[in-house]
């Protein structure tokens, strides 16, 4: 048997190759869209992809299977389950529960796993050259090393309302299947650490049924369904904007993208001409970079595994958007932009002094300074994280707005204080930052310090446990 891990840090999200190396015969499972990737690894280890597989309808990116399928000629192997609401807009093989797929000497036989979504399934394989025994599951969303999917990504990210209980309720009766197979079953899901599909994921790839079993907290709970929905709704981290959009562009018929595409360098007069009309230009340098000199309007958003979350909360599917990159991160943006879909790339500037327009700067201060302002009243204080970091411990008199909504919560930001925001360690303040400034916001400072260097040097935070107690 020939198995590959893909995984595509910007997103934490992984995607495998299996075949038969008997018979030339390869499926892929959980396409990125950017799917040279796969027909690589399959021409390298003379195999022909000859299936394509989903585990459910994603919401945190644009899956390839299409891409794929249109390139290879391979069939999609996609889940019937759920009901008519969650079924696939276009052309496939319907599975589910029970269904198995025969790839060569390999065989996945089908488990409906609903929680995540209600069309969720799993893939159990067999290798039966080397046993009658099943060897892998591929969960998706289902099961991750150390967590489990999340059920309230449906109401809060696609605005599905009145499905996370139930979700919740599915979840707990799939763990009871996957508790029943046999232990020493490899489990390989569809994310790791820094997925938003989860809380809690680890940060090694893989695991096994046995293990999960002894430390995946959603495993010890017995039959104490409540406890178990109660945890699981608790504490899970904001979905980023784009997700709604995913789910909807996974599931009905779109445009095909089957190259990577190659932007355009733009001339200092397309750039000031496109700048001039308000096309929205992002600047992905360091954020030590964009502080000495940006252009003005211009979004920090760098190019870092979190570049594709952040382009997905703050830009929508509709709008130009160009670029400020290294000629040598472009085709890297590029991939991580399609991932995503949002393939309305204008084109892109690699230097940020040829434009010829007045650069702005970007004040910085240290702890010393933000100390002094902590508890004056004409500051305002701003924490960007997310809800759940700022509950569990802040600076007193902080106050909050997450920066995936900061946008459409600017009337929460004074125009009469000082303002300083800070984050965990100042990338997302730094993004912050920015979006004050394109809209009009002149008097802001930013801690990039932020929580890390503040507690560990010992200064004091609150909770919302203390407050509540207090």
């Amino acid at each position: 048997m020939f198995f590959e891990h893909i995984y595509d840090n910007s997103l934490a999200q992984g995607s495998y190759l299996i075949g038969c190396q008997v018979t030339g015969e390869a499926m892929v499972i959980d396409a990125k869209r950017d799917v040279d990737t796969y027909l690589e690894i399959a021409k390298r280890n003379n195999l022909h992809i000859t299936h394509i597989a989903e585990t459910h309808i994603h919401a945190d990116y644009l899956c390839g299977s299409r891409e794929l399928a249109a390139v290879t000629g391979a069939p999609m192997y996609l889940s019937d389950e759920g009901g008519k609401d969650w079924q696939y807009e276009f052309p496939h093989v319907g599975i589910k529960d029970g269904d198995v797929i025969k790839v060569g000497n390999l065989s996945l036989k089908v488990m409906h796993t609903p929680g995540h979504t209600p069309e969720s399934i799993s893939l159990l394989l067999t290798d039966h050259p080397a046993s009658d025994e099943p060897v892998m599951v591929f969960t998706g969303d289902f099961v991750f090393v150390g967590d489990i999917g999340r059920p309230d990504l449906l109401e809060k990210a696609a605005g599905i309302m009145g499905t996370k209980e139930t979700g919740a309720q599915q979840m707990f009766h799939s763990l009871k299947k996957f508790a029943a197979l046999p232990d020493h079953v490899q489990v390989w899901p569809a994310h790791g650490a820094g997925s938003a599909c989860g809380k809690a994921l680890g940060a090694v790839p893989c695991s096994t049924v046995g293990y999960e079993k002894i430390r995946n907290w959603a495993l010890q709970y017995g039959e104490d369904i409540a406890g178990f929905t109660d945890y699981l709704l608790t504490g899970q981290p904001e979905p980023p904007k784009y997700f709604a959009m995913m789910k909807h562009l996974n599931k009905v018929k779109r445009p095909l993208l089957i190259e990577v595409p190659k932007p355009a360098k733009l001339t200092k007069e397309q750039f000031l001409s496109a700048y001039t009309k308000g096309i929205k230009l992002i600047d992905t340098r360091d954020k030590a970079d964009f502080a000495e000199g940006f252009i003005p309007g211009s979004l920090n958003i760098q190019n870092n595994d979190s570049f594709s979350t952040w382009m997905g909360w703050i830009l929508n599917y509709e709008e130009q958007f160009m670029l400020v990159a290294n000629d040598s991160r472009i085709e890297e943006l590029t991939r991580k932009l399609m991932r995503i879909g949002l393939d309305n790339l204008y084109g892109y500037i690699s230097d940020v002094d040829s434009t010829g327009l007045e650069l702005q700067t970007e004040e910085v201060i240290d702890l010393d300074e933000f100390k002094a302002y902590a508890g004056n009243n004409r500051v305002q204080i701003v924490d960007v994280r997310g809800a759940t970091e700022y509950n569990a411990g802040r600076v007193e008199g902080a106050e909050h707005v997450f920066v995936g909504t900061l946008q459409n919560n600017l009337d929460k930001i004074s125009k009469n204080k000082q303002v300083v925001i800070h984050c965990q360690g100042g990338d997302r303040s730094a993004l912050a930052y920015s979006i004050l400034r394109r809209n009009g916001f002149d008097n802001v400072k930013n801690y990039s310090g932020g929580m890390k260097e503040w507690t560990e040097a010992n200064n004091p935070v609150v909770s919302e446990e203390a407050v509540s107690c207090s």
